[in-house]
């Protein structure tokens, strides 16, 4: 009771709020998304993200050695794979010398203590964009399951330490996780997409990759069958408890900053590791705001981090990864 206690004692100065504070960001927390072309010495800028671009695999990895040299121990890899290797199975997925594949091998030979995260999904392989095979109109869960469980053995192959599906599909995870053991590959790691919604974020990031579901009648025109509807809690919970009991190691919400009531319910709900995608539409609305000098960049970026991580994530996916460690490592 005032004035027994004051609470503004403990905001006196900087050196007391940072002794008590609660919530504590490093660089360690970060996992950088990536995107890989074809090519060699390739850099094509994403309009809508900006500062973030598209590397062939030799800038790839010149980017890898600096996120690993600011302290980013993650890199979560997705690939813009050509028209004339797409199809409605996604056989390009796991081409053992695909751009995955090879991208995979190519940063543990550069940097083999990074830990390569690649995405597990058929969109970027598909010709409809979508994160499975179509059938009849409709997405099919159980062979879409099959080729995710293919992608992620010739990932495993390649040396990733864990796979990523991002799918949303029933049961992937525990066909997943069966394959790995089967296989051998009993220290390959799940991170699996647990609560991903279907949001209007996602934009920019079907720019980069050209993986925006095709306009036409014959097939969804939406991703909404399998991802989240975003006015539900419970389920996102459901989901999440449900991978862990499959297999999964580390699961995650997307987006990021309009969900955090989700992440809280769910690192309640689950004891492994919750990363959090703070996703392009995120990154791009600050630089769009900061451009406009509506808001201060540097400061934005970090308060929304520091409200991920406070919301519970143990991981924190996103494109400010380089610019917000150069910033805490001052």
């Amino acid at each position: 009771m005032f004035p027994l206690q004051r609470n503004r004692r403990l905001r006196t100065n900087e050196s007391i709020r940072s002794l008590v504070r609660e919530t504590s960001l490093s660089p360690q927390d970060f996992m950088l998304p990536m995107f890989v072309a074809e090519g060699k010495d390739v850099k094509v800028a994403i309009p809508s993200m900006p500062g973030i671009y598209r590397h062939s695999l030799d800038n790839t990895i010149k980017e890898v050695k600096e996120a690993w040299d600011l302290g980013i121990k993650a890199v979560n890899i997705y690939v813009k794979v050509s028209d004339s290797l797409k199809d409605n199975k996604g056989v390009e997925a796991w081409n053992k010398d695909g751009l995955m594949q090879q991208t995979i091998r190519a940063i543990k030979d550069a940097v083999p203590e990074m830990i390569v995260m690649p995405d597990v999904a058929l969109d970027p392989y598909s010709i409809y964009g979508h994160d499975g095979i179509i059938e009849n109109g409709q997405l099919i869960n159980d062979a879409t399951v099959d080729a995710l469980t293919r992608m992620s053995l010739s990932h495993a192959e390649a040396g990733a330490d864990f796979v990523a599906p991002s799918d949303m599909m029933d049961g992937r995870v525990l066909a997943i996780r069966k394959a790995l053991e089967e296989n051998g590959h009993h220290n390959v790691g799940i991170m699996s997409y647990s609560a991903k919604y279907a949001s209007a974020f996602y934009g920019p990031f079907r720019d980069a990759l050209d993986s925006a579901p095709v306009d036409s009648q014959n097939i969804p025109k939406d991703k909404k069958t399998y991802q989240m509807d975003y006015a539900n809690r419970i389920e996102g919970i459901r989901e999440a408890l449900l991978d862990v009991e499959e297999g999964a190691d580390i699961v995650m919400v997307k987006p990021g900053m309009a969900y955090l009531d989700i992440v809280r319910e769910v690192k309640n709900a689950v004891h492994v590791p919750v990363a959090v995608y703070q996703v392009s539409g995120e990154y791009a609305m600050v630089k769009a705001a900061a451009e406009k000098g509506w808001l201060d960049h540097d400061k934005i970026m970090i308060e929304q981090l520091y409200c991920i991580k406070r919301a519970g994530a143990s991981i924190i996916s996103t494109y400010f990864a380089k610019e917000a460690a150069v910033i805490l490592n001052k």
